[in-house]
C-alpha cells in the first residue's frame, strides 16, 4: 500500500480513537481511493476504512471524510448516499460533486432535500434532465436560478415551461432563463411578457423567436424611437442591438418589414446600415429623399428579397407623408395608415406577413 495510507494508519484508527486522529486519517482517503498504485486488496481495505469513518459519531470526522472523497470515483455508492443524507456540513460537498451518485439518486435526494442541498445539486458540473426536472418541481427560486445559470445543466422544454409556471414573478429566475445559451422558441415567446425591455432585446438577439413576436418586441420596446424620418440617425444602443442580431442571423426579412410597417423607422434605418455597410446617417438621407432612386438602390444593396420592396416602399412613403407629433393616438393612426396601404398596394405579400399585419391593423383601429 502507498505511503499516504498504511497499516499503521489503520492501527492508529483502532488503538487511538481520538476524533483528531480519525479526522486526519479521513483527509488522506480521497486521493488514496483513486490511486493507481493500489492493489485490489488495498482498495478493498481503503473502502472498508471509508465505511467505518462514514459512521463516526463525530461530525468533524465525517465532514473531513466528505471533503476528502467528494470527487473520488471509487467511493462506494452506499457510502456516498450515507454521506449525502448526513447533516449539511457533511452532505453538501458530496451532493455538489460526487461522481458516484446516479441521476436516480439525485432525484430522490432533491425530493427529500433542503434549500441548501437543492442549491448544491443545481451547481453540479453536469446536471441531467431528470435531475433538473426534479429541482424545478421541488426546489425554491434560488436553486432554480442557479440551475438555469449552470451551463452544464440539461433542461428539457417542458421543465422550462414549468419553471415559468412556478416562478413567473421571480426576476432572478426569468432573467437566468433568458440568458441561457439556447431556448426553445415557445419558451422564449412565453418570456416576452414577463421580462424587462432590455431582456426582451436579448431574446430578439439571441433566441429564435417567431418573426411576429420579435417584431412586436421591437415595436413595443422602442416606442420613443419610431416613425419620424426627420428624427435623425439611430442611437448607439439600437445599432449595437442590430449588429448582434445580424451576427446571430436574426435579421429576417419578415422581422424587418413587419417592424417597419408597425412604425419603427429607426430600427429599419439601423438594419439597412448593417446590411449595406452604409453609415446610418447616410441611410437616413437616402430614405428621406423623396426621389425614386435612393431607397431602391439601398434596398438592392441590402440583399433583402426583391418581392418585399413594394411593401417597404409603401411604408416609407407613408412615413414621409405623415406629420407625426409623438402622441400615442397619432402612432396608432399612423400604423393603421401604413398597414392599410401595404395590404392594398402589395397583392403578393407573403401570407404570414399579411396575417400579421391584419392583426396589427385591428389592434391599431381598436386603440
Amino acid at each position: 500500500m502507498s505511503s499516504s495510507l498504511s497499516h499503521t494508519d489503520v492501527a492508529r484508527l483502532i488503538a487511538e480513537p481520538a476524533a483528531s486522529t480519525r479526522a486526519q486519517l479521513a483527509g488522506k482517503l480521497g486521493p488514496e481511493l483513486d490511486s493507481a498504485r493500489l492493489t485490489a486488496a488495498e482498495l478493498d481495505l481503503a473502502q472498508d476504512i471509508v465505511r467505518i469513518l462514514a459512521k463516526d459519531v463525530e461530525d468533524s470526522v465525517r465532514a473531513a471524510l466528505s471533503q476528502s472523497v467528494l470527487s473520488s470515483r471509487h467511493l462506494p455508492r452506499d457510502v456516498a448516499l450515507r454521506l449525502a443524507t448526513d447533516i449539511e456540513t457533511v452532505a453538501l460537498p458530496i451532493l455538489g460533486q460526487s461522481p458516484v451518485l446516479t441521476d436516480a439518486d439525485l432525484v430522490g435526494l432533491v425530493r427529500d432535500g433542503s434549500a441548501a442541498r437543492h442549491l448544491a445539486i443545481a451547481r453540479r458540473q453536469a446536471v441531467a434532465e431528470p435531475v433538473s426536472d426534479a429541482l424545478v418541481t421541488h426546489a425554491g427560486a434560488e436553486a432554480v436560478t442557479a440551475l438555469l445559470e449552470n451551463p452544464g445543466a440539461a433542461i428539457a422544454e417542458p421543465t422550462l415551461g414549468r419553471a415559468i409556471d412556478r416562478f413567473a414573478d421571480s426576476d432572478a429566475v426569468t432573467t437566468a432563463m433568458v440568458r441561457r445559451a439556447t431556448l426553445p422558441p415557445a419558451v422564449a415567446e412565453r418570456l416576452v411578457t414577463l421580462v424587462s425591455i432590455q431582456l426582451r432585446d436579448h431574446l430578439v438577439q439571441h433566441h429564435a423567436l417567431p418573426a411576429s413576436t420579435a417584431a412586436d418586441i421591437v415595436m413595443h420596446g422602442r416606442e420613443r424611437a419610431v416613425i419620424r424620418l426627420s428624427a435623425g440617425a439611430a442611437d448607439e444602443a439600437l445599432t449595437a442591438m442590430v449588429t448582434q442580431m445580424q451576427a446571430a442571423g436574426r435579421l429576417t426579412p419578415s422581422l424587418v418589414v413587419r417592424s417597419l410597417c408597425t412604425g419603427d423607422i429607426g430600427f429599419f434605418e439601423a438594419v439597412m446600415a448593417a446590411l449595406t455597410g452604409v453609415r446610418v446617417e447616410n441611410v437616413h438621407i437616402l430614405l428621406h429623399d423623396a426621389g425614386p432612386l435612393g431607397l431602391a438602390s439601398l434596398y438592392r444593396r441590402s440583399g433583402l428579397p426583391p418581392g418585399l420592396f413594394a411593401a417597404v416602399r409603401a411604408a416609407v412613403d407613408v412615413a414621409r407623408e405623415t406629420d407625426f407629433n409623438g402622441e400615442a393616438q397619432e402612432l396608432e393612426r399612423y400604423r393603421a395608415r401604413v398597414i392599410a396601404r401595404v395590404l392594398t398596394q402589395v397583392p403578393d405579400l407573403d401570407a404570414g406577413d399579411a396575417d400579421y399585419l391584419v392583426d396589427r391593423l385591428g389592434d391599431a383601429l381598436a386603440a
